[in-house]
């Protein structure tokens, strides 16, 4: 039977839930460091502990030396209380992360798909690699999410289209959720970063922001109140398609299928938009406007991070490219005054500070608001640690659950 509002039950559950949350923020800690922290008398702390060991949620990790007396036991959650799984699906391989209920990440593999385009026996793969190189069984693993390029259906959690991923297509959820026999969340992949940046990089707690992905393709995500926003069918974000000026129009069609509106990029070797601000700012594109202003470096993150290295050689180019990419943070900023931006993505992170300051200036230039431009701060993989994160709240929401 579920407790009623301001029963004892109700009073202990909430008191064990903060607890535990404290102790992956915090922990270890001692029992009077835990009723400092939640305000809770010692006696109430001390059976908290007990009930939490109980469960084998909480151990004794050791201990803290005093003044006189005793030395205080510290407390820390079991790590081992569950695992979870998170992955980057792209079309060069599966990345595949483990961590455990503290978030301590166990491993990390990626898996080349060599030439397969099943997606649900890629991801069973790089899954189990990871849980072999984690020494983690499959069947301890609470929770799944994926991070992929492409539109989300909102209501059901379905991929709708992924035109760098063709077999990436709907009905690949619930055939994930049957392999896996686990819950399975899929994510758009800039979203992920998004709420990576958000827990451990440049928006740390930060409730209004977007962020400009800018890699092998270009995306956006919108956080606001905290809180991702989607769009009614998942397609708040698509900004590859937004018209802008020295570009054609990209194609209108809801579903982009191989062959249809796409043109090859030579960069990465995978499709890329053949119209609208995808065409301008991506990889074919900066590489070539490179090249126009003499960096001659055989990628267009190579060219960037060379010109962000040289001002003198690379500074032109880096205005040109700024006032490119600022057509999108214009429109973004004009719409929503998120107040931040964050660049995120290869190329994002390849340009740093240099072209950051360049693209908050011409921002300033045409907005009545000026947004301060930020670079991700995220350490390694920024989807892989979104999926994580994610994962993790999902997989303490039900290991921690009373």
């Amino acid at each position: 039977m579920a407790p009623r509002p301001g029963t004892p039950r109700l009073l202990r559950e909430l008191n064990d839930r903060a607890a535990l949350d404290l102790l992956v923020r915090q922990g270890p800690l001692t029992r009077a460091q835990i009723g400092e922290h939640t305000g809770l008398s010692k006696v109430t702390a001390s059976q908290l502990l007990s009930r939490l060991q109980e469960r084998g949620l909480v151990e004794v990790a050791g201990e803290q030396a005093g003044g006189r007396g005793p030395n205080a036991a510290l407390y820390a959650v079991v790590p081992s209380s569950a695992y979870v799984a998170g992955l980057e699906v792209g079309p060069d391989g599966v990345t595949a992360g483990i961590a455990d209920i503290t978030g301590a990440i166990a491993a990390q593999v990626t898996v080349d798909p060599n030439g397969a385009d099943e997606p649900v026996k890629l991801v069973h793969n790089a899954v189990v690699k990871a849980c072999r190189s984690a020494r983690v069984a499959l069947g301890k693993l609470s929770a799944f999410v994926i991070g992929s390029p492409g539109v989300v259906d909102p209501r059901t959690g379905d991929v709708q289209f992924s035109f760098d991923l063709p077999s990436w297509h709907e009905g690949v959820l619930a055939a994930l959720r049957t392999d896996l026999r686990r819950p399975v969340t899929i994510e758009n992949d800039a979203n992920l970063a998004a709420i990576a940046e958000r827990a451990y990089g440049a928006a740390r707690d930060v409730d209004d922001f977007a962020l400009m992905w800018l890699a092998r393709g270009m995306g956006l995500s919108i956080m606001l109140g905290g809180r991702l926003h989607r769009g009614r069918s998942g397609g708040a974000g698509e900004i590859g398609y937004l018209p802008v000026p020295g570009a054609p129009l990209a194609s209108g069609k809801a579903r982009v299928q191989p062959g249809e509106g796409v043109t090859a990029s030579s960069t990465w070797g995978i499709p890329a938009l053949a119209g609208g601000y995808g065409a301008l700012v991506g990889a074919d594109a900066v590489r070539e406007l490179a090249h126009a202003h003499g960096l001659d470096e055989p990628t267009a993150i190579a060219c960037v991070q060379a010109a962000a290295a040289d001002e003198d050689r690379g500074g032109p180019f880096l205005d040109a490219l700024a006032d490119r990419i600022s057509y999108g943070v214009t429109s973004v900023n004009i719409i929503l005054d998120p107040g931040l931006v964050v660049l995120s993505g290869e190329l994002g992170r390849a340009g740093g500070t240099p072209l950051a300051t360049r693209i908050e200036r011409a921002v300033g230039r045409m907005t009545p608001t000026r947004p301060q431009i930020a670079v991700s701060e995220v350490e390694g993989n920024p989807v892989l640690r979104g999926a994580l994160h994610a994962a993790l709240e999902q997989a303490r929401d039900e290991v921690f659950a009373l």
